[in-house]
């Protein structure tokens, strides 16, 4: 496990193969994180700098993403000596530094949507000042993305929050890649590998296939909300109204579980002054109510460790977003979704697997 510290123009300066400890995560529809501590030294002080770039070398041909230093800290540590801490996220966190500056309305697929929304904010946005001349949107080409409509509207929202807000909402992936100098964002969807389909090969983790090391599994109601009510614009009994069912539906009696959701901040007028028509403004507020029940799951969550030496290797077998089949020898057998993976490396030796989201049955994977 090494790396490559980049400059601002991405020029390389050095190799990165000397280290305490080195810990990569690489992360599915969210921005990703590292930790490197090196030993201190006036010259590694002059070179780690803030807003440089660590280019992770493939270990196994599937590392795409690229980080960002954003924190540097000095301490001393009787049994290590002085250590030098560096971390950051990857550059999906570019995101985070925009807000959605203008009432924006979306009625379109998901993907001419976020790209309307980075056009607006980022690639060409009519405040010069605001424009990162090397971004670049790459279309996906995925019929299953391609075929996902939505409605909704965003004033003000961090844009990072929003794009991911969208995309967990209909469980898909986004990604920057430095391309040839340019940050260059996609969208994208996991295969399916689980026994639901025959698409493609099977990929499953089990005591059957002798690659799973320990498992943990969670199963909690607490937080879980079925429906939620959304309130929009107006006052008193006046505001506009929507209600929208978690997947399943939004059950009843006991089952039932509700939810306030005040998107007072949907407007019902375009920043051109033009009326939105009532039903697409009742999109709008079902789309928020949508993005907020995601919030709020029922969690059944599978954690566990799995055996990346035998039979299926990432980045070969299969990759981040990927749906997979887990079981253990307790009856659990379902369907999840590779949503991060973990790189360490250290004194303790070299460590590397996959972490999994349970997905539902009506999730899509290629």
């Amino acid at each position: 496990m090494e790396g490559k510290l980049l400059n601002k123009n991405f020029i390389a300066l050095k190799m990165i193969d000397r280290f305490i400890s080195f810990i990569w995560t690489d992360r599915y529809s969210k921005c990703g994180d590292f930790d490197l501590r090196i030993p201190a030294s006036k010259e590694n002080l002059e070179t780690f700098i803030r807003d440089s770039y660590i280019d992770l070398i493939p270990d196994t041909g599937n590392e795409e993403h690229v980080m960002i230093i954003e924190d540097i800290e000095l301490t001393t540590d009787l049994d290590e000596g002085d250590i030098l801490i560096i971390t950051g996220r990857s550059l999906e966190s570019i995101l985070d530094r925009r807000i959605i500056w203008t009432q924006t309305h979306l009625d379109s697929t998901i993907e001419v949507g976020i790209k309307k929304l980075l056009g607006e904010n980022i690639i060409n946005p009519e405040d010069a000042s605001r424009k990162i001349s090397n971004f670049v949107f790459k279309n996906s080409n995925d019929p299953r993305i391609e075929a996902i409509h939505i409605n909704a509207q965003f004033t003000g929202d961090n844009l990072y929050d929003a794009i991911c807000s969208l995309c967990d909402s209909y469980g898909l992936g986004f990604k920057i890649e430095l391309i040839n100098g340019n940050f260059v964002f996609s969208l994208y969807m996991g295969k399916d590998r689980s026994y639901d389909q025959t698409s493609n090969p099977y990929v499953a983790f089990g005591p059957e296939n002798d690659n799973i090391i320990n498992t943990r599994f969670i199963e909690t109601g607490r937080a879980l909300k079925t429906i939620t009510l959304v309130l929009g614009e107006g006052e008193g009994a006046n505001r506009k109204r929507a209600t929208c069912e978690a997947e399943g539906g939004g059950k009843t009696g006991l089952d039932r579980k509700e939810l306030y959701t005040d998107a007072r901040d949907i407007s019902m007028t375009t920043i051109e002054g033009a009326e939105i028509p009532e039903e697409d403004y009742i999109k709008q507020l079902q789309q928020r109510g949508k993005e907020k029940l995601t919030e709020y799951q029922y969690e059944k969550a599978f954690e566990g460790e799995v055996d990346t030496t035998r039979m299926y290797l990432y980045g070969r077998d299969y990759f981040m977003g990927d749906i997979t089949q887990i079981e253990n020898e307790y009856g659990f057998d379902d369907r999840v979704r590779v949503v991060e993976y973990i790189m360490s490396k250290s004194k303790e030796g070299y460590s590397a697997y996959p972490s999994f989201e349970i997905v539902e049955n009506n999730e899509e994977g290629g």
